[in-house]
């Protein structure tokens, strides 16, 4: 095995913690992919023998990546995205919950966190991501956010306030979950507003994020509480008729994929038997770019 060869096998080691690292710092699958590659390349650049600890390495520079990414991105948008924005999601089958697979350590961060974390300025999301999401001790972070130490930690922590008091809480039961979501999927398909309301949350919040060419009453949008939901929910009782349940992210969620072709996808957030939170991704030039395994059609 050559030099080259040995270095790749090395790197693919890393691969699914890197992706992992990307996604939550960019919310997009594809430019986490990207990340993950730039990573590749810098690497098969970098004298060897000036890395003494590979893995460390690989995350801090993967950081370092998206970070820049972000600032990007921040620089070329004319309006915020806001609260309208709902990041890439990871889906499998309900019954891919094997917890050995490496794809499912995307799945195990909730669309709610990752809009939460398009809020913070690119530098706190790379703290707090590298230190509280990947024990990155804040002296490896600090030169990549160009801060001291002490500054970094500043950061990680008021990104820490932001995410703990805007994240909400959360069903982990998948079963319950599932019992709310069939419910919700039953009331859309039979114009039962009543029982929609009695699923919803007073305050829910849905946030529709159909891409910037989409207009009418597709258009993306945030809808804020349950009367106003409801009544969405029933302009829209068709895609209730094909809707599929699956893993979104980790958690109970529904695909709308008629003949196989995915046209919207939907992650919730339930908590005490009521939906708090409804993530619906329509931009239909990133679903296009989907892995989407398991589904019927």
């Amino acid at each position: 095995m050559t030099g080259s060869e040995e270095l790749a096998d090395r790197f693919e080691e890393h691969r699914g913690h890197l992706r992992a690292v990307a996604y939550r710092m960019l919310g997009s699958l594809t430019e986490a992919e990207d990340a993950v590659q730039e990573a590749w390349l810098r690497l098969s650049r970098t004298d060897r023998d000036d890395i003494q600890n590979l893995g460390g390495w690989l995350t801090t520079v993967t950081g370092r990546i998206c970070l820049d990414l972000l600032r990007s991105r921040t620089a070329r948008r004319e309006e915020p995205m806001g609260d309208v924005f709902v990041p890439d999601p990871v889906l499998r089958p309900l019954s891919h919950l094997d917890p050995a697979d490496e794809v499912l350590q995307a799945d195990s961060v909730g669309l709610a966190l990752l809009v939460v974390l398009e809020n913070l300025e690119p530098a706190e999301r790379l703290a707090f991501v590298l230190h509280d999401m990947f024990a990155v001790p804040f002296d490896d972070i600090a030169p990549v956010v160009e801060r001291s130490p002490a500054a970094t930690r500043q950061l990680a922590s008021r990104a820490r306030r932001r995410v703990r008091g805007a994240t909400p809480s959360a069903e982990p039961d998948l079963g319950r979950q599932k019992e709310v979501l069939d419910a919700f999927l039953a009331a859309s398909r039979g114009g039962d507003f009543e029982a929609l309301l009695a699923l919803l949350h007073p305050d829910v919040v849905l946030r529709a994020d159909s891409g910037a060419l989409v207009r009418g009453a597709a258009a993306s949008k945030v809808v804020q509480g349950a009367k106003a939901v409801a009544e969405r929910a029933l302009m829209f009782a068709r895609y209730a008729r094909s809707a599929q349940l699956v893993l979104v992210n980790g958690s109970i969620g529904v695909v709308h994929a008629p003949e196989g072709r995915v046209q919207s996808v939907m992650g919730v957030t339930i908590a005490d038997g009521r939906i708090t939170g409804m993530y619906i991704l329509a931009d239909p030039e990133r679903l296009d770019r989907l892995e989407v395994p398991g589904l019927t059609g």
